[in-house]
């Protein structure tokens, strides 16, 4: 089992460095991105490196303080599905220390509330559950601030009714989503998410890491046709492949004659989510990844990596675009062009529907250079992609159910 340390131990090593941070509260226009190198998840570099970044961007209190702070996190993929022998936090799930200590962080600054939020594959059990199946103890990251708790989106949950959310721009694929009430009882949304490549999106990043806000029991392969259903079962086939709609209670698709495919539908769909659901704080873990695809049932030639970066920002556009090119990706690729030959670019979708830029000439760098931290997952890509058959250019044609949750 992967053991977080105790809450002392944990809160010790990583007050040790606390005091010599400077506290810079420099004014953050939206438009900033900081990157930090990390080489690891100690705590004694991971929680000086997070509080550095925060500083740059304006400072975490004026965020988060007397708020209640959404966090969603992702567990994509059930826990059994492991590349290797490697922990899940270091391939494919955000890693437990990076959410312990931005949990920590937030609540040093004065949080009044934190939930940490994810649609586990196809179940309504809690939250922790899945994370005792990972390997990992809730009660560390539970511990790592006050009045810390999780919640399951997948299903109703706590509450009696779901949250109708409007997509702003009209939509793309959606007009409004029907959502956890936790997507819409809070102060500040924070989507803490891992660098990786997408088998259907080309990347997942900020913004990708929101397809799991949709609850299986409206959008999913077991949803209920006129209401939704009680359990969340299977995954969210309807979205990807548009093979039938959500629970009629729900807002219905805008064009039911537009295209049934999913490397069309889930960029669309992911740019409607954001601009429903605004990301204030986007926070990408790129400590330790993997390279090939989202997790380990995606059928490439996966591989473990190390970049050693963090990278964080108030727009979920800008920062994802950064996020490409430090993964050796142009953020103004189009479809037909790496990382999106066989897909469209979620981030020209959201910056068409006005929600950030990911022209890197209009954002604001800080922290690390971007040009000396580069992990080149563009490079990788080639060499995979030489080694096999041209893909068409759009993907499942006739889609089968996915086997994983996001």
């Amino acid at each position: 089992m992967t053991s977080l340390c105790t809450r002392r131990t944990w809160l010790a090593r990583a007050g040790a460095f606390a005091s010599a941070l400077p506290a810079l509260a420099l004014p953050s226009p939206a438009s900033r991105v900081s990157i930090a190198r990390c080489p690891d998840y100690d705590p004694s570099r991971l929680v000086p490196a997070l509080d550095r970044m925060f500083d740059q961007l304006g400072g975490l209190s004026r965020l988060v303080k007397n708020k209640t702070v959404a966090i969603k996190i992702n567990l994509t993929g059930a826990p059994t599905y492991r590349l290797g022998f490697l922990p899940l936090g270091d391939t494919h799930y955000t890693n437990p220390e990076v959410i312990a200590a931005t949990v920590h962080l937030m609540g040093r600054a004065g949080a009044r509330r934190i939930r940490l939020l994810e649609s586990p594959w196809s179940t309504d059990a809690p939250v922790e559950e899945y994370l005792l199946q990972a390997g990992w103890e809730p009660r560390d990251i539970l511990s790592a601030a006050p009045r810390v708790e999780f919640e399951n989106t997948n299903f109703l949950g706590q509450a009696k009714h779901y949250a109708r959310l409007t997509v702003p721009h009209g939509g793309y694929v959606f007009p409004a989503f029907d959502l956890n009430h936790s997507y819409a009882d809070c102060d500040v949304f924070v989507s803490l998410a891992k660098m990786k490549e997408h088998a259907t999106a080309g990347v997942t990043l900020s913004m990708k890491n929101c397809f799991g806000l949709t609850p299986a029991t409206i959008y999913g392969s077991g949803a209920g046709i006129d209401e939704p259903s009680v359990i969340p079962k299977g995954g969210r086939a309807l979205v990807h492949s548009g093979y039938r709609g959500p629970s009629r209670s729900a807002p219905q698709e805008i064009n039911p004659a537009s295209p049934r495919i999913d490397t069309w539908r889930v960029p669309r769909t992911v740019a409607d989510l954001v601009a429903a659901r605004p990301i204030h704080l986007a926070l990408i873990d790129g400590i330790r990844t993997m390279t090939g695809g989202e997790g380990p049932w995606v059928r490439e030639d996966l591989q473990p990596a190390s970049p050693g970066l963090l990278v964080a920002g108030l727009n979920p556009v800008n920062t994802d675009a950064v996020a490409m090119a430090l993964m050796g990706f142009n953020p103004l690729a189009t479809r037909g062009t790496p990382p999106f030959e066989v897909c469209d670019s979620t981030l020209e979708l959201a910056e068409k529907a006005g929600l950030g830029s990911r022209d890197l000439s209009q954002i604001e760098l800080a922290g690390a250079p971007l040009k000396d931290s580069v992990f080149d997952f563009a490079a990788i890509r080639a060499r995979r992609n030489a080694r096999r058959p041209a893909r068409a250019a759009y993907s499942n044609p006739a889609h089968q159910e996915p086997r994983h949750a996001l």
